[in-house]
C-alpha cells in the first residue's frame, strides 16, 4: 500500500480534519482536494476504526503514533487530529 507523504503536517501544534470510512475493502489515505480521507478495514466499534485511522496517519505523516491526538470526533466519521510534541 502506497501512502501519501503528509510529512507537511509534522510539525507540532499542526491540527487537520480527516474523513473516515470504516469497513473499507483495503485501507488507504487520500487527499482530494484539500480533505485527507482515510478508509479503514476495521468495525467502527470499541475504538477499532480510531486506532486503525491513527496507525495509517502516523505512518503517512512520519511521526509515532503518540504524537497524534485525537481532538474531535471520537465516535465520528468527521474527526480532527493534533501532532503534539515530542
Amino acid at each position: 500500500m502506497k501512502l501519501p507523504d503528509l510529512s507537511h503536517l509534522a510539525a507540532p501544534g499542526t491540527s487537520f480534519d480527516v474523513r473516515v470510512t470504516p469497513r473499507a475493502s483495503a485501507e488507504r489515505v487520500l487527499v482530494e482536494g484539500g480533505l485527507i480521507r482515510v478508509a479503514v478495514t476495521a468495525v467502527p466499534e470499541d475504538g477499532k476504526a480510531t486506532r486503525a485511522v491513527i496507525k495509517l496517519l502516523a505512518k503517512a505523516i512520519g511521526v509515532p503514533k503518540s504524537r497524534l491526538l485525537l481532538i474531535r470526533g471520537e465516535t465520528s466519521r468527521d474527526k480532527s487530529f493534533r501532532v503534539e510534541p515530542r
